[in-house]
């Protein structure tokens, strides 16, 4: 007789609370409805460790007004990437509470919030990087490849933030999923001009841009390929292992990427550079030396070359390879600005021996050398300029640099013209 008693005590027992979880969550319901979220989560917050007991529906009920509560803070930006991250892992439990059920009352609407989440944390994600609050952005763009793993670009992009953000190790563990996932981000976009914002904007497909172009809404259409980020992604993989001092995991991550992808061309060079900042010289030059063999007419990577070169104090490889570049694509401005500024570093020495003479007979003679010599370099320096501006008209630095020039050798009238041009750039920056 006891016993039965004791079961009749566990059943009420548990009735009791069953109506006690469906009390708070209706609770909740209504706080949501009067535009209160957060006591909406409070009140579920107080039901959560009951939660598990509870049916389907009301799982599925509590994840759903739990999810809404969540989303609606974020909505009034009151920790925004924390509860945008809450609600879209509440829809998520709602999603797996209906699908193991076969009900899908919430699905529908809870599939839309987390798309909804996801471009909201990518937007909230851009406006914390044009913040410099990295950290902030970066784990804002992990949410949103969680909530979306095929869209690996979002993951690309949140360790590229972590590097930004100096988090290292954090990176170092999204880029080495990303070499897990075999990712390159290798493509093509599809671009159109917007007549209202004259912005250009993104298509997902050829046929989407065409559309757009065909209803009148965009024009001046053009198709961009977006080249491997692979050898990026084991290059920043190497150096943030450099950087820990783990040299030889970093050589063998490279070796091992170009094993695994031998057309490549990137790596070649990511392992050049790692040869070239372990101070390994030789090895460089050989890798170097295959890459050019491989690809003698590709102008980034002799460009790439170039800048390798530039780093390592090699001027005269560097401007090598920037004349190169120069030959093979004419209109490859940066080849031109590079040259320019590698051959302006030796105005610095020119001057400093300026300011040290004195003025006696013999140093004033040296100095009218050195004033020449300082000429001679200018205007050696001011096609180059020159061709950079044409091709980047838009460039103000470039302009400015050659605006200097011009001052310098008392080019008045270039000067002049030039400076209206500066003025009229800067003007359209504000």
């Amino acid at each position: 007789m006891k016993s039965k008693n004791v079961i009749l005590a566990s059943a009420l027992l548990i009735s009791v609370v069953a109506f006690a979880q469906k009390d708070q969550i209706k609770a909740a319901e209504k706080a949501l409805k009067g535009g209160n979220p957060q006591e909406a989560i409070t009140i579920l917050d107080g039901a959560q460790s009951l939660i598990s007991n509870a049916v389907d529906t009301e799982k599925a009920q509590y994840y759903f007004v739990n999810g809404n509560a969540h989303l609606e803070l974020a909505n009034k930006k009151v920790e925004e990437g924390k509860n945008l991250t809450s609600a879209a892992k509440s829809f998520q439990e709602l999603l797996a509470v209906e699908k193991a059920s076969g009900k899908s009352k919430y699905s529908s609407q809870a599939t839309t919030s987390i798309i909804d989440i996801k471009g909201k944390l990518l937007n909230s994600a851009i406006a914390d990087t044009k913040a410099d609050r990295d950290i902030e952005g970066a784990q804002k763009l992990y949410d949103a490849y969680l909530l979306d793993k095929k869209d690996t670009i979002n993951l690309y992009y949140a360790a590229s933030t972590y590097v930004n953000a100096k988090d290292y190790p954090t990176a170092l563990k999204m880029y080495s999923e990303l070499k897990t996932l075999n990712y390159s981000g290798k493509g093509t976009s599809y671009l159109a001009v917007n007549k209202a914002s004259g912005s250009e904007d993104v298509f997902n497909s050829v046929k989407e841009r065409d559309l757009a172009v065909k209803l009148g809404t965009h024009e001046k259409p053009k198709t961009e390929a977006i080249p491997s980020k692979r050898g990026e992604i084991y290059k920043n993989i190497a150096l943030i292992l450099v950087d820990a001092g783990k040299i030889e995991e970093a050589k063998k991550a490279i070796s091992d990427a170009r094993k695994a992808n031998p057309e490549d061309g990137s790596l070649l060079l990511t392992e050049a550079n790692l040869y070239l900042e372990t101070k390994d010289y030789e090895t460089y030059k050989k890798l170097v030396a295959e890459a050019l063999e491989k690809n003698p007419n590709d102008a980034d990577l002799v460009f790439n070359l170039g800048v390798l070169s530039a780093n390592a104090k090699n001027i005269a490889d560097a401007e090598k390879y920037y004349k190169r570049v120069m030959e093979i694509d004419p209109k490859y401005a940066n080849a031109y600005i590079n040259y320019a500024a590698l051959k302006l570093e030796d105005e610095k020495v020119i001057i400093d021996e300026m300011n040290k003479l004195g003025t006696s007979a013999k140093d004033m003679k040296r100095y009218d050398v050195l004033k020449v010599k300082r000429e001679d370099l200018f205007k050696g320096i001011i096609p180059y300029l020159q061709k950079a501006v044409e091709l980047e008209p838009t460039n103000v630095d470039v302009s400015k640099t050659l605006l200097n020039v011009y001052s310098a050798l008392e080019m008045m009238p270039e000067y002049k013209a030039l400076k209206v041009k500066v003025k009229e750039l800067e003007a359209n920056k504000k």
